[in-house]
């Protein structure tokens, strides 16, 4: 399509994502499938994940840096782990659920806009050609931000989310959006929590639009969420002070910029980080540097019956620099057909 990274971020930080291809593997995933215990237990604190090295590198890595009088011991207050969202922490697939999201926006608005049947990107939302749609490139992504998103309070923006996630189906699964988040990860996040760990998204998507669902999703709450950004201004509406979104961009937290808004909001290096594409690459660098042990891992999509399997090649959730480092430097990567019990949390959740 000849769209620029930044154009593709610029979609994402006030609610329209950052892709309208279908997934390079052309994999068609079944419904989540109820398999694991849905919590973790004191005999097993991971229960959805295989015996084995990854498992046991996890384990390991807790039991080390909280073990007070160890070479490993890290205080609480510096035990920092930070986690990219898309694909890390629920699926992205065939395209970037706050993509999604817009479109369904756009649809849901056009009764109040007979004018869009016939006027681009729109017309080409309305018909489902999201190739099309997406052509036009930055200006067409701006009209898009704009019609769908400006204007909004921040309140009624979290309102609109969590509207629609409590109705929308995802296109391939016909499950919640909030059901395909991979419950060996929630073990996970449950288990360094209770092992003094404090745990924070950090993700390229919009940042507002993860807060809606965040933590009664992952127990996340939303100062520990980072995320892009669109600007915003403060004004009265009808006496009552409130901020408002608006179609210009903030900062886009994606690839270098992961870093930077580690340390600008978080202020401390953490002491791991989990990825699943190139875009987290340089966090996982940030936090392999540190003076200390680390745990850096890359969840690598390798289940195309459970869910789907893609890398190199993927327009979405690429993953090919980071692979690589990954292997040279002995970080650790999950392979999610190999390692995972289950993929979805249990139905009834």
């Amino acid at each position: 399509m000849g769209m620029t990274r930044r154009v593709l971020f610029a979609a994402a930080l006030t609610g329209v994502a950052l892709l309208g291809q279908t997934i390079a593997t052309g994999q068609t995933a079944p419904a989540p499938t109820a398999a694991a215990t849905p919590a973790a237990t004191l005999a097993d604190p991971l229960p959805s994940w295989n015996d084995g090295p990854r498992k046991r590198a996890i384990l390991d890595f807790v039991a080390k840096v909280t073990k007070e009088g160890g070479p490993d011991f890290v205080p609480v207050a510096e035990r920092i782990a930070v986690f990219d969202n898309d694909g890390t922490l629920w699926a992205e697939q065939p395209m970037y659920f706050q993509f999604l999201f817009a479109v369904d926006r756009i649809r849901a608005l056009a009764p109040q806009h007979p004018e869009w049947k016939t006027t681009e990107p729109f017309a080409s939302v309305l018909r489902g050609d999201i190739h099309a749609a997406l052509a036009g490139g930055e200006h067409a992504i701006h009209k898009l931000i704009a019609a769908t998103h400006a204007g909004l309070t921040t309140d009624e923006f979290d309102q609109v989310v969590k509207q629609w996630l409590a109705t929308a189906r995802h296109p391939t699964t016909g499950q919640p959006y909030t059901s395909m988040v991979y419950q060996p990860m929630l073990e996970l996040l449950e288990h360094l929590r209770a092992n003094g760990l404090k745990t924070y998204i950090v993700s390229g998507g919009g940042v507002e639009f993860m807060r809606a669902f965040a933590e009664a999703t992952y127990g996340i709450p939303p100062e520990q969420v980072i995320g892009s950004s669109g600007k915003q201004k403060f004004e009265l509406r009808d006496g009552a002070p409130a901020l408002v979104k608006l179609a210009e961009i903030d900062f886009i937290d994606d690839n270098e910029g992961k870093p930077l808004a580690i340390h600008k909001h978080i202020g401390r290096r953490p002491i791991a980080a989990f990825g699943n594409y190139d875009g987290d690459l340089a966090m996982l660098q940030w936090t392999a540097a540190g003076r200390g042990p680390s745990l850096c891992i890359y969840v690598h999509h390798t289940d195309a019956q459970r869910e789907w399997a893609y890398d190199r090649q993927s327009k979405v959730g690429r993953l090919d620099k980071g692979i690589d480092e990954a292997t040279a430097k002995g970080w650790t990567i999950v392979d999610m057909k190999n390692d995972w019990k289950t993929i979805y949390p249990p139905a009834a959740r």
